[in-house]
């Protein structure tokens, strides 16, 4: 590999000759002296040359010089007395300038030009906090005991019950693209009680809206030996915490982004605050501003939905079996994670199902052979960092997202 330093390590290296290796970001080329910004993954150096044959933006570089202290320039230091080596050259311009601060591009500019749009420092915040967060949930899971595992994405059922689902030709059989991980993970608490996946899940979502997408990436938790919905819930708070401090640590752009995740995440039932079968995005955001407004925080669980909107695996409530032991956790006036206890007999199963358990019997294997209660939850990746950056089009969040009209790039 080329030997260099980031340019978020330039103040290490103060009066050092060192290489450093990325992109022209941009280049001022004034009456007696001349600037070139590079960009590398860490952030931008400046580059202070006499050369008027400056290579142009998007460039990519190798520069040599020396590390000087300039409190104009980014980080505060900058290279002086280069030697430049132009490692290749674009072909063509961006479909905008990536230098300014913001970007005078339309949505479906960026998506038609993702490969080079995401080079965009703003642009590219979202998915940086994606992959933080990713590692914040493996990290929190792994030390509550949880085992990653990784399911097919191709099945021979669909999870959900009423879902839109992608057929697909197997080898001449039907099949479909998995909508979640659903039956996979719940299987496997009978081998490692507790698990978890991240991975992508696939919606044939027949609407075009700013929160749905036909591929997005879920991050899913499944637990054994739970007395009820709450034990999923607490696990899940853990989860989150664990998300939002990896992003603190690992994206020092997004600190002024991130919630802060009370020890008690408050709860409502819904038949306390909803009349309907489920609730409408507009009543989504209005608990959340009560939930900000009475306890001072941004995270709400409403729990007991309806068992009419819930997938036939919902445990009821005992007591109360028109409702559920399900429960969805609201983020900024929106659903960010759905999830709750499991039916967890098999002739439990059979019952939910009406006897008709034929399409579904490599799922009901494990509950033949014993399983203890257990619950899960699954989170929206893409939803979750559209809420931290304040994106108003989960496309924003997406690594080229695929809805109900794109399928390229």
């Amino acid at each position: 590999m080329i030997s260099r330093v980031l340019s978020a390590e330039l103040s290490e290296h103060a009066g050092q000759r060192v290489t450093i290796a990325g992109w022209v970001h941009r280049r001022r080329l004034l009456k007696s002296v001349n600037f070139l910004v590079i960009r590398d993954r860490s952030g931008l150096a400046q580059v202070v040359a006499k050369n008027r044959e400056m290579p142009g933006e998007e460039t990519v570089v190798q520069v040599t010089g020396t590390v000087t202290s300039n409190p104009q320039a980014p980080g505060g230091f900058e290279l002086s007395d280069p030697e430049l080596e132009v490692l290749s050259e674009p072909v063509k311009a961006p479909p905008f300038d990536l230098y300014r601060p913001g970007v005078p591009a339309t949505l479906p500019t960026i998506l038609d030009h993702a490969p080079v749009a995401l080079r965009h420092p703003s642009l590219r915040l979202a998915h940086e906090i994606s992959a933080a967060s990713v590692a914040g949930f493996r990290g929190a899971l792994d030390g509550l005991g949880f085992t990653e595992i990784h399911t097919p994405k191709i099945v021979e059922s669909a999870t959900e019950s009423g879902a839109n689902v992608f057929g697909i030709d197997y080898f001449g059989r039907p099949a479909y693209l998995a909508q979640s991980p659903q039956f996979f993970k719940q299987q496997l608490v009978g081998v490692f009680e507790r698990v978890y996946e991240v991975g992508p899940v696939f919606r044939a979502e027949p609407h075009d809206t700013a929160r749905h997408l036909a591929q997005y990436t879920s991050l899913d938790a499944e637990l054994g030996f739970v007395r009820d919905h709450r034990d999923v819930m607490a696990v899940l708070r853990e989860a989150v915490a664990g998300m939002v401090e990896s992003t603190r640590e690992r994206v020092p752009a997004a600190a002024g982004l991130l919630p802060e995740v009370p020890r008690e995440v408050p709860a409502v039932h819904f038949s306390e605050v909803s009349d309907e079968p489920d609730l409408s995005p507009a009543r989504e955001r209005e608990l959340s501003e009560w939930a900000l407004r009475e306890h001072g925080t941004e995270f709400l669980f409403v729990t007991g939905y309806p068992m009419a909107k819930r997938p036939f695996y919902t445990h009821p409530e005992p007591g109360r079996p028109e409702y559920s032991n399900s429960f969805d956790l609201l983020f900024r006036g929106l659903e960010l994670v759905t999830g709750g206890q499991r039916l967890h007999r098999h002739e439990d199963y059979v019952r939910a199902l009406g006897g008709q358990t034929g399409p579904y019997e490599g799922y009901l294997q494990a509950f033949a052979y014993g399983m203890p209660p257990h619950g899960g939850f699954a989170l929206g990746l893409e939803r979750w960092a559209a809420r931290l950056t304040g994106a108003p089009n989960i496309r924003q969040a997406t690594l080229f997202p695929r809805d109900l009209h794109r399928l390229s790039p």
